[in-house]
Protein backbone atom coordinates (compact mmCIF):
# COMPACT_ATOMS: atom_id res chain seq x y z
CA UNK A 1 0.00 0.00 0.00
CA UNK A 2 1.33 3.57 -1.15
CA UNK A 3 1.72 6.34 1.71
CA UNK A 4 1.71 8.67 -0.75
CA UNK A 5 -0.24 11.32 0.14
CA UNK A 6 -2.30 13.51 -2.13
CA UNK A 7 -2.35 16.15 0.40
CA UNK A 8 1.36 16.46 1.08
CA UNK A 9 1.99 16.36 -2.55
CA UNK A 10 -0.98 19.37 -2.63
CA UNK A 11 0.44 21.09 -0.10
CA UNK A 12 4.18 20.78 -1.06
CA UNK A 13 3.38 22.27 -4.81
CA UNK A 14 1.67 25.13 -3.83
CA UNK A 15 4.39 25.90 -1.38
CA UNK A 16 7.56 25.27 -4.19
CA UNK A 17 5.48 27.13 -6.10
CA UNK A 18 5.25 30.24 -3.70
CA UNK A 19 8.56 29.97 -3.42
CA UNK A 20 10.10 30.07 -6.72
CA UNK A 21 7.89 32.81 -7.16
CA UNK A 22 9.37 34.61 -4.36
CA UNK A 23 13.17 33.75 -5.65
CA UNK A 24 12.08 35.09 -9.27
CA UNK A 25 10.28 38.49 -8.06
CA UNK A 26 13.69 39.01 -6.31
CA UNK A 27 16.22 38.41 -9.07
CA UNK A 28 13.78 39.49 -11.97
CA UNK A 29 16.13 42.50 -12.92
CA UNK A 30 18.83 40.36 -12.31
CA UNK A 31 17.56 37.81 -14.94
CA UNK A 32 16.79 40.46 -17.20
CA UNK A 33 20.40 41.25 -17.37
CA UNK A 34 21.36 38.04 -18.07
CA UNK A 35 18.80 37.17 -20.51
CA UNK A 36 16.76 39.31 -23.61
CA UNK A 37 14.03 36.24 -22.40
CA UNK A 38 13.14 37.87 -19.28
CA UNK A 39 13.57 41.82 -20.38
CA UNK A 40 10.36 42.01 -22.30
CA UNK A 41 6.85 41.61 -21.05
CA UNK A 42 6.27 39.23 -18.61
CA UNK A 43 3.42 36.42 -19.47
CA UNK A 44 0.49 37.06 -17.51
CA UNK A 45 0.18 35.82 -14.09
CA UNK A 46 -3.24 33.75 -15.23
CA UNK A 47 -1.07 31.15 -17.61
CA UNK A 48 1.90 31.06 -16.21
CA UNK A 49 0.60 30.05 -12.28
CA UNK A 50 -1.20 26.72 -14.17
CA UNK A 51 1.55 25.92 -15.83
CA UNK A 52 4.03 26.45 -12.92
CA UNK A 53 1.47 24.49 -10.50
CA UNK A 54 1.41 21.75 -12.42
CA UNK A 55 5.34 21.45 -13.01
CA UNK A 56 5.80 21.61 -9.26
CA UNK A 57 2.75 19.11 -8.55
CA UNK A 58 4.85 16.29 -10.90
CA UNK A 59 8.33 17.68 -8.97
CA UNK A 60 6.23 16.73 -5.78
CA UNK A 61 4.65 13.65 -6.32
CA UNK A 62 7.95 12.14 -8.23
CA UNK A 63 9.78 13.26 -5.10
CA UNK A 64 6.92 11.96 -2.84
CA UNK A 65 6.84 8.01 -4.47
CA UNK A 66 11.07 8.01 -3.71
CA UNK A 67 10.31 9.20 -0.09
CA UNK A 68 7.68 6.73 -0.08
CA UNK A 69 10.22 3.75 -1.09
CA UNK A 70 13.33 4.90 0.98
CA UNK A 71 13.61 3.66 4.65
CA UNK A 72 14.47 6.74 6.41
CA UNK A 73 11.57 10.04 6.37
CA UNK A 74 12.77 12.16 9.23
CA UNK A 75 14.37 15.78 8.14
CA UNK A 76 18.03 14.80 8.24
CA UNK A 77 17.27 12.63 5.28
CA UNK A 78 14.79 14.64 3.33
CA UNK A 79 17.38 17.44 3.62
CA UNK A 80 20.01 14.74 2.19
CA UNK A 81 17.13 13.53 -0.79
CA UNK A 82 16.45 17.41 -1.87
CA UNK A 83 19.98 18.15 -2.01
CA UNK A 84 21.15 14.57 -3.93
CA UNK A 85 18.06 15.32 -6.20
CA UNK A 86 19.39 18.75 -6.87
CA UNK A 87 23.36 17.47 -7.68
CA UNK A 88 21.78 15.18 -9.90
CA UNK A 89 19.50 16.74 -12.07
CA UNK A 90 19.19 20.34 -12.44
CA UNK A 91 22.66 21.11 -11.26
CA UNK A 92 24.08 18.58 -13.93
CA UNK A 93 21.30 20.45 -16.58
CA UNK A 94 22.32 23.79 -15.71
CA UNK A 95 26.21 23.27 -15.73
CA UNK A 96 25.98 21.20 -19.37
CA UNK A 97 23.77 24.47 -20.36
CA UNK A 98 26.97 26.80 -19.35
CA UNK A 99 29.44 24.31 -20.82
CA UNK A 100 27.62 23.33 -24.09
CA UNK A 101 25.48 26.57 -24.94
CA UNK A 102 27.36 28.90 -23.40
CA UNK A 103 24.66 30.21 -21.21
CA UNK A 104 25.89 32.90 -18.87
CA UNK A 105 27.00 30.81 -15.28
CA UNK A 106 24.75 33.76 -13.22
CA UNK A 107 21.42 33.20 -15.20
CA UNK A 108 22.21 28.95 -14.61
CA UNK A 109 23.31 30.00 -10.48
CA UNK A 110 19.50 31.73 -9.91
CA UNK A 111 18.14 28.86 -11.30
CA UNK A 112 20.29 26.48 -9.14
CA UNK A 113 19.61 28.25 -6.55
CA UNK A 114 15.27 28.36 -7.12
CA UNK A 115 15.76 24.45 -7.96
CA UNK A 116 17.59 23.58 -4.37
CA UNK A 117 15.05 26.04 -2.48
CA UNK A 118 12.25 23.72 -4.64
CA UNK A 119 13.63 20.32 -3.89
CA UNK A 120 14.27 20.96 -0.21
CA UNK A 121 10.84 22.62 0.12
CA UNK A 122 9.18 19.79 -1.64
CA UNK A 123 11.44 16.65 -0.14
CA UNK A 124 10.57 17.98 3.62
CA UNK A 125 7.23 18.68 3.03
CA UNK A 126 6.26 15.40 1.82
CA UNK A 127 8.67 13.39 3.70
CA UNK A 128 6.99 14.69 7.21
CA UNK A 129 6.30 11.64 9.01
Amino acid sequence: MSAVSPLRVAAAAGAAFVASSAWYAAFGSRLAGLDEAYAGPPRSPTVVAPVELLRSGVVATGVSVLVDRLPARGPREALALGTGLWAAFPVVLLTGSVFHEKVPWRLAAIHAGDWLLKLLLVSAVVSRR
